[in-house]
C-alpha cells in the first residue's frame, strides 16, 4: 500500500518577522504620538505633516542602523567564537571529546555509541566545530547579508507602520477628525499586523491580533499622554 509522503513544515522567517515587528510597532506609535501630540499644540496640519515626515525620515535611519549594527555584532561574536573553537580543536582534543561525550550522554547515548561519533569527528575537523558551535554554545551561523538585510527590513517597517497614523493628517479638513481617524487607523493596523503575526508565527491569529492591539494601543497611548504632557 503507497505511503503518504511525511512532509514538514517549519516557520524559516523567524529573523525576518522579528525584524518587521521591530519596525512596525516603533513606526505605528512614535509618529502617531508626536502627531497626536502636535495637533493638540494648536499646530497646523502643514506642521505635523513636516514633523512627521521628519520623525519617520530620522527613526527609519536610527533603527535600521540599529539593525544593522546587531546583525554585524552576532556575526562578529560567532566568527570569534568558532576561531576559538578551532583552536580548541586542534590544541585541546580530549577536554573537547569529553564535552562532545557529554552532549551525547544528556540524550541517554553510551560510550559505545558516541565512540564512532567521536572517530568520525576526528577525520572532519570543520564538521566536528559546527558541532560544538551548535550544541555547545547554541550558535548558528550567520547569514553573511543578514545585517544589510535586518537594516533595509527595520527601516522599511518603520516608514510603512509611521505613514498609517501620518496619512489622515494628509487628508482630513479638520485637525479633530485628523486625530480621529488616526486613532482608529493606528488601532486597525495595529489588529491587522498582529493576525499576519500571528499567521506567520503559528501562534492564533486572533490572539496574537489582540495582544498586538492591546501592547501597541497601551504603547502609543502613553506616548501619547507624554507628548500632550510636554506640550503643554
Amino acid at each position: 500500500m503507497p505511503q503518504t509522503p511525511h512532509l514538514e513544515r517549519h516557520f524559516q522567517g523567524g529573523a525576518t518577522v522579528r525584524d518587521v515587528v521591530i519596525g512596525m510597532s516603533d513606526g505605528l506609535t512614535v509618529p502617531f504620538a508626536l502627531a497626536a501630540g502636535l495637533s493638540g499644540a494648536a499646530a497646523g496640519a502643514a506642521i505635523v505633516v513636516t514633523a512627521g515626515l521628519a520623525e519617520i525620515a530620522a527613526g527609519s535611519i536610527a533603527m535600521g542602523l540599529g539593525g544593522y549594527l546587531a546583525a554585524r555584532s552576532d556575526a562578529e561574536h560567532y566568527a570569534s567564537e568558532r576561531e576559538r573553537e578551532v583552536r580548541e580543536v586542534a590544541e585541546r582534543r580530549e577536554d573537547e571529546r569529553a564535552e562532545v561525550s557529554e552532549v551525547f550522554q544528556a540524550y541517554g547515548l553510551s560510550d559505545e555509541h558516541i565512540e564512532p561519533i567521536l572517530a568520525a569527528f576526528e577525520k572532519d575537523k570543520p564538521a566536528w566545530v559546527d558541532f560544538m558551535m551548535r550544541f555547545e554554545l547554541g550558535l548558528e551561523r550567520p547569514d553573511p547579508r543578514r545585517a544589510r538585510v535586518s537594516a533595509l527590513t527595520i527601516a522599511g517597517a518603520y516608514i510603512a507602520g509611521g505613514m498609517v497614523p501620518l496619512a489622515p493628517y494628509m487628508i482630513a479638513h479638520t485637525m479633530g477628525a485628523a486625530l480621529s481617524w488616526s486613532i482608529g487607523l493606528t488601532l486597525v493596523a495595529l489588529f491587522v499586523f498582529g493576525f499576519v503575526k500571528g499567521r506567520f508565527t503559528g501562534v492564533h491569529p486572533v490572539k496574537s491580533a489582540l495582544q498586538t492591539t492591546v501592547v501597541g494601543g497601551v504603547a502609543a497611548g502613553a506616548a501619547f499622554g507624554i507628548a500632550r504632557m510636554i506640550g503643554g
